[in-house]
């Protein structure tokens, strides 16, 4: 539950107007398999996932992978097989994100959430895994894949390509800053992109760096001329920020009342239990 509620912090970042998974009902699931698993691998996983027999099933190569993501990060990483695989299943309307994975080392629960909403996936639970520790990025193509054949849809490829760069800022900002505070901090620019409409480099400017100040980061200026551009780019797309804002209110409804709630103040006791602990562990370690 302490992952679902790191999700909640940042999903829903933002929205492109394109309606998510418009040919499925509720409920439905398609699945997408990298497509150099075994046979048994297969089986495996479909079972893991609970996929019902009718499940859609569509293939991701490695191809694919390298075709969306070979841009921003190493071959190295990408590998040369397709094998993390991903369920999606289709959720009632304004139910929004949620993502859950297993065995997957190098994209967060979070990248995932901020890639698929950049490409306009919205309201869908998604269970991401893998036969053994892979890096995930066939899971992120094959769920944009998977979006795009469901919905009858065609994602412009400006947006395939915003929505990977933006995982890959977010996973190189959290190796110098920690990956909660990168996708914090990338959610509370969006938060002002879509109150304040910057228009020029100066105004991104000045909501990075007030951005990153409350949230006690500390950024070089390679990182934020590198955040300046991905937010340039991100910002020409075709997207409602006014529903940006929106998402973003809806996303703090959401932790509040899961605060509220019997299993929230669980979590508020164990989170205090174990600080308190920690502050008598260092009084015992200074009083030796």
């Amino acid at each position: 539950m302490k992952k679902l509620i790191i999700i909640a912090l940042i999903f829903m970042l933002f929205l492109l107007p394109v309606q998510a998974f418009a040919d499925m009902a509720e409920g439905d699931m398609i699945i997408t398999l990298g497509e150099n698993l075994t046979d048994d691998q297969k089986n495996l996983l479909l079972a893991e996932m609970k996929a019902p027999e009718d499940a859609q099933i569509i293939t991701v190569s490695n191809a694919e992978e390298h075709q969306y993501l070979g841009n921003y990060i190493a071959k190295s990483l990408i590998g040369t097989k397709a094998i993390s695989s991903s369920a999606i299943t289709v959720g009632k309307e304004g139910s929004g994100l949620e993502v859950e994975t297993k065995n997957i080392n190098w994209v967060t629960d979070e990248m995932y959430i901020n890639a698929l909403i950049t490409a306009g996936v919205k309201d869908a639970s998604i269970y991401i895994t893998a036969p053994t520790s892979v890096s995930g990025t066939a899971a992120l193509t094959g769920i944009i894949k998977a979006y795009e054949i469901s919905a009858d849809t065609t994602i412009p490829e400006d947006v395939k390509q915003a929505a990977n760069e933006e995982m890959v800022e977010t996973a190189e900002l959290g190796e110098t800053v920690g990956q909660e505070n990168a996708a914090a901090l990338i959610a509370k620019i969006k938060e002002e992109i879509a109150k304040n409409k910057p228009e020029t480099d100066a105004d991104l400017r000045a909501i990075i760096e007030q951005a990153a100040k409350e949230l006690g980061i500390t950024l070089t200026e390679e990182q934020i001329q590198s955040l300046i551009d991905l937010f340039n780019k991100i910002k020409n797309l075709d997207i409602d920020w006014n529903q940006v804002g929106d998402q973003l209110n809806q996303a703090k409804d959401k932790i509040s009342k899961f605060l509220e709630s019997e299993e929230g103040q669980g979590f508020l006791e164990k989170l205090k239990e174990f600080f308190v602990s920690l502050i008598d562990a260092i009084k015992a370690l200074f009083s030796k």
